[in-house]
């Protein structure tokens, strides 16, 4: 499938008060191709506290909020999302050092203009590019440059991988169904963190959270929906090839039947739209994503009294 520009999702950093000229031309670089930065939002300072630079609408916030609110960003990259630091001169300086340490603690990709000199971080070897080169390669390959690993740096790359990446991340997913007059319909949202395909409301598994509670928490901030948990359908691993698949992380997926007495939904910043289909109709006519497609097949496999009888599916094949 093409790549569509505004797929490439982005969150530019540096120093505000050093480099914000530079910052915006990046920004700019990447608007014009089509792109979406998703911060900086704002294009003017206006203060500076404690050598922390405030823009345009964050006058009354406090510092910690506009940092975390602004890593937050990092979440809603995707899979053909990034980071890119403008550091002139190899400048990164103290707030982007703490921002570099966050993006790789959550394995998202980084690219910089210059190579940094105060900050002592792993990066892989084809990690330096301008905005309009990585713009260029971009538009020309439509993918993003596939990561390249000096062999001489072959160990500190492992060690980081090992360091950065989490271990196990455990993730429900919702076939949510909706009883319509003749028959069930079952909701799908478009995401960008799957490239602008369909899939399932899905929800991480907080530390000490059930799987059931995980669910109905993930579907009432997602949709706004409150969601009556039903059979299971599914236990596996992430697929290779799915675009969020990566070497030494089990991203396990438990997905369940859920039911919802009402089709008002009010999606969250996590979807840019919604529709509901019959399990048929969307096997057929939804661009789906990987891991959606495999549980909407279990859920509709014509086994015993039909998609109802398929129940506590562990499943640890992978698609290549």
């Amino acid at each position: 499938m093409a790549l569509r520009p505004a797929d490439i999702r982005i969150v530019v950093h540096g120093s505000f008060r050093r480099h914000f000229d530079q910052i915006l031309e990046a920004v700019e670089v990447f608007e014009a191709a089509g792109f979406t930065v998703l911060a900086p939002e704002a294009t003017d300072i206006i203060a500076s506290t404690d050598g922390f630079a405030v823009l345009k609408g964050e006058e009354d916030l406090d510092p910690r909020y506009i940092e975390a609110r602004y890593l937050h960003n990092l979440k809603r990259l995707g899979g053909n999302g990034f980071s890119y630091f403008v550091d002139p001169r190899g400048y990164i300086g103290r707030s982007t050092s703490f921002e570099w340490g966050i993006a790789q603690l959550t394995n998202t990709r980084c690219f910089f203009m210059e190579r940094p000199i105060d900050h002592p971080g792993y990066m892989v070897k084809n990690s330096i590019w301008s905005p309009r080169e990585l713009v260029d390669y971009i538009s020309e390959y439509n993918r993003l440059p596939a990561p390249l690993i000096d062999p001489n740096e072959y160990l500190i790359h492992r060690l980081w991988q090992r360091l950065v990446v989490p271990g196990s991340t455990v993730a429900v997913g919702a076939i949510i169904e909706y009883a319509a007059a003749n028959e069930t319909e079952l909701l799908f949202v478009k995401t960008h963190k799957w490239g602008g395909r369909y899939s399932m409301i899905g929800e991480k598994v907080g530390r000490g959270e059930r799987l059931d509670e995980a669910l109905v928490r993930g579907v009432r901030e997602e949709t706004g929906l409150r969601a009556k948990v039903g059979r299971h359908i599914v236990t596996f691993d992430q697929f290779k090839g799915s675009g969020y698949y990566q070497e030494h992380v089990n991203h396990i997926f438990s997905d369940y039947v859920v039911k919802v007495g009402s089709k008002r939904v009010v999606l969250d910043d996590e979807a840019q739209g919604h529709v509901w289909l019959t399990g048929a109709e969307a096997m057929q006519s939804l661009n789906l994503e990987p891991n959606a497609r495999h549980t909407l097949k279990l859920y509709l496999a014509p086994s015993g009294d039909g998609p109802d009888s398929v129940r506590n599916i562990i499943d640890t094949s992978t698609i290549i």
